[in-house]
């Protein structure tokens, strides 16, 4: 087990290690849309990229869920066939939110030796869902299109 500084250190050793392997600038929260975000995510036992749709408003966060599920087909043909999609993903705070995501099992932020393999999962599946939502962004964004 490590202490809270330790576990910070090997955070905080993870992520620029990262960004220096692939230094480039990854969408994440610059979507353009408000409360719709990729994230990276790693832990001890798994290591996913995410698209979250967390709008406040019920009905704008079940709009964007349902116009990327109207891509599904695309999304897992030509992007990411291991893509999970959840319209009603509960957060360990208790809220709800839309989530598709992708991960990789058996990985631990705290096996340095599992590094390269997380960083080329984090890169190679980043890209690709940055690719997807480049392409249908615009179909994406505008709440005027119905799904």
């Amino acid at each position: 087990m490590y202490s809270k500084e330790e576990a910070l250190h090997i955070k905080k050793e993870f992520w620029t290690t990262f960004a220096e392997t692939y230094p480039r600038k990854w969408l994440l929260y610059d979507t353009k849309i408000k409360d719709v975000t990729f994230k990276f995510f790693i832990d001890n036992k798994k290591a996913q990229v995410l698209l979250d749709i967390e709008p406040k408003d019920e009905e704008k966060r079940k709009i964007y869920f349902e116009k990327i599920e109207s891509l599904r087909t695309i999304l897992l043909e030509n992007y990411l066939p291991e893509a999970i999609l959840e319209r009603n993903f509960y957060l360990e705070t208790g809220k709800v939110i839309s989530r598709i995501w992708v991960e990789k099992l058996d990985v631990s932020l705290n096996n340095r030796r599992c590094w390269p393999a997380i960083f080329e999962f984090f890169h190679e599946t980043m890209t690709k869902f940055e690719l997807f939502f480049f392409e249908y962004e615009e179909y994406i964004k505008d709440l005027e299109i119905n799904t």
